[in-house]
């Protein structure tokens, strides 16, 4: 595959054309703005774009102002001189913030997205009006298991920046572990055709998941806004059952399971929006913050 082809199946994936573009620490972002009303900023997995949020901007369009954008090397974005990570991904967000001038946005984070939004949440909590994490990474402990994990996985997307003719077969079994629901087949297909285009910020991710820092436990036991917790039952890739209890541990939490194996919003939109609507109605007002107990929590986890 050729430059210009890797450029434009990655471009399928990303935000609708003719996009709307901001340049944040000299790296150019696309994203999506639809709708009007308070902010939700939707942050995609790794390897996807911010086409996963179609349907939810459809869907939200008439009472939000919903903006969903294109992480570095992905979509129509512009590459970035530093590797992808949680870290590197929450500095880039913090900049797209000040740069459109958002006013307490709901974070909706899948995967890396969500390890970027809770890293911001808890770097500016006075500018964050809540969470949707969806199967995010960051909440599982960052042990020697993990480590092998991410390890091998750094080394497999490696090998298809390097271009190795068996990995786009491969990417496609993979990914039909990662996103086994049928509604999400169309977004599915795109982003196996991109493989070759995502190798390389796939390696990146995977490997900064192995790092010490990519523990942010101790940030979500201390979120200070409410929190929606969204997971897909069959994730194997960032297991349930290796997050529960960070999950348990954030104060003002709501928790719920759904089919699928990664993105509950492109694998179960009927089930998952509902729920998404019913969190975001329970809000408090914009302007003001639900009030805090002794213990600091403004709700049980579920």
């Amino acid at each position: 595959m050729d430059d210009r082809s890797r450029s434009l199946a990655r471009s399928r994936l990303g935000a609708a054309l003719p996009c709307k573009e901001a340049v944040v620490d000299g790296v150019r972002l696309a994203y999506d703005d639809e709708g009007t009303g308070p902010v939700l900023l939707c942050l995609h997995s790794i390897a996807h774009g911010a086409r996963d949020y179609a349907e939810l901007r459809g869907a939200l369009r008439h009472r939000f102002r919903v903006i969903a954008l294109d992480w570095p090397g992905h979509g129509s974005s512009g590459d970035d001189a530093e590797p992808a990570s949680a870290r590197r991904y929450a500095a880039l967000l913090a900049g797209f913030v000040e740069a459109l001038g958002l006013r307490d946005p709901v974070l909706i984070g899948n995967s890396i997205g969500g390890s970027a939004a809770l890293r911001f949440a808890g770097a500016h909590p006075e500018r964050v009006r809540a969470l949707v994490l969806v199967d995010s990474a960051g909440l599982d402990r960052a042990d020697a298991l993990a480590r092998i994990v991410c390890g091998a996985l750094a080394r497999f997307f490696a090998a298809g920046a390097r271009g190795a003719r068996w990995f786009p077969k491969w990417f496609g079994r993979y990914y039909r572990i990662v996103l086994p629901g049928k509604p999400a087949r169309a977004q599915r297909e795109r982003i196996v055709a991109a493989a070759y285009a995502s190798a390389p910020v796939l390696s990146q991710a995977w490997s900064s998941f192995a790092e010490p820092d990519a523990d942010q436990r101790h940030i979500a036991r201390g979120l200070r806004c409410p929190v929606f917790v969204a997971w897909a039952r069959g994730d194997r890739v960032i297991q349930l059952r290796r997050n529960r209890p960070a999950i348990e541990a954030i104060p003002d939490v709501r928790f719920e399971t759904f089919p699928g194996g990664h993105s509950p919003f492109l694998e179960c939109p009927e089930a998952f929006m509902p729920a998404l609507a019913s969190f975001l109605d329970a809000l408090p007002p914009l302007g003001r913050r639900a009030p805090r107990d002794s213990a600091g929590a403004t709700g049980a986890p579920a």
